[in-house]
C-alpha cells in the first residue's frame, strides 16, 4: 500500500508541474550557440585540410588571438592560396587553390530543427567563403556512405565585424564540391559537423578572388529562429 501510495503522490506531482509549465518551457530558445572561439580549447574540435593533401602548393591555418582590448578571443583562419601543383605529384588533380576548416564529427548528432537559420560573427578580407553543413545520409547505400554536404557562399566584409544571416534554405546539396541536379531536402535534425572553406576561384561577383593571401576572423557560430 505504501509503495502505491508514492507512486500515485509522483504521478500526481509530475502532472501538477506539467501543468504549470510556461509555454517557453516548451519551444527550444531563439538562438543556439554551435561554436564559440573564446578559448584554445576550440581547436580541438577543427581539423584544417587543403590542396596540398594532394599535390597543390596551399596552406592554411587556424589559431586563437586575443582582441585588440584583451577582453575577448577569437578564431583566426588564414593562410595562402596557391594554383600552383608540386612538381612530381602523384594526383592528377584537376583543379587546385583551396584550404578549408572542418569540424570534427559532434558526438552523435545536433539537432537544429527548431532552426531556420545559420549565423556567423566574422571579420575578413573582402573574399567570398563557403559554409557547409554535413547531415546524416538519408540513404546509407553501398557506395554512398558519405555525409551529405549543403553549401552556401558567405562573402565577408574587408577590415568590419559583420554578422552573416544564411538561411538553411539557402544551402544547396552538393558532392565533392560540386552542386548536385537533384531534388533533395536537407535533414536538419542530423546535423553531423560544418566547415567553412575559402577558393583562389569563383565564388560572387565582386568579392576579392585570385591566389594569394586570405584572412578573416571568426567569433561565433550561432543557429537561430528567425520567423
Amino acid at each position: 500500500m505504501y509503495k502505491f501510495r508514492s507512486l500515485l503522490q509522483a504521478s500526481l506531482t509530475a502532472t501538477k508541474r506539467a501543468l504549470t509549465w510556461n509555454l517557453e518551457d516548451l519551444i527550444p530558445p531563439s538562438e543556439r550557440y554551435i561554436f564559440n572561439f573564446s578559448s584554445k580549447d576550440e581547436l580541438k574540435r577543427w581539423h584544417l585540410y587543403s590542396d596540398s593533401e594532394y599535390g597543390g602548393r596551399s596552406s592554411a591555418s587556424l589559431e586563437i588571438k586575443s582582441t585588440s582590448n584583451g577582453s575577448t578571443s577569437v578564431g583566426i583562419f588564414s593562410g595562402n592560396l596557391s594554383k600552383d601543383v608540386a612538381e612530381g605529384s602523384t594526383w592528377n588533380m584537376t583543379r587546385s587553390g583551396f584550404c578549408g576548416m572542418r569540424s570534427k564529427k559532434f558526438d552523435g548528432f545536433i539537432d537544429l530543427d527548431a532552426y531556420d537559420t545559420i549565423a556567423v560573427k566574422l571579420k575578413g578580407d573582402g573574399r567570398c567563403y563557403i559554409s557547409t553543413i554535413y547531415t546524416q545520409n538519408w540513404v546509407n547505400s553501398p557506395g554512398q556512405e558519405e555525409d551529405n554536404s549543403w553549401q552556401a557562399f558567405v562573402v565577408v566584409p574587408k577590415d568590419n565585424w559583420y554578422i552573416a544571416k544564411i538561411p538553411l534554405s539557402r544551402y544547396v546539396p552538393t558532392w565533392r564540391g560540386n552542386i548536385i541536379n537533384a531534388k533533395m531536402e536537407m535533414n536538419p535534425s542530423r546535423v553531423l559537423g560544418m566547415s567553412l572553406s575559402v577558393n583562389a576561384e569563383g565564388g560572387v561577383p565582386g568579392a576579392k578572388s585570385g591566389p594569394g593571401d586570405f584572412h578573416v576572423e571568426i567569433d561565433w557560430i550561432k543557429a537561430m529562429r528567425t520567423g
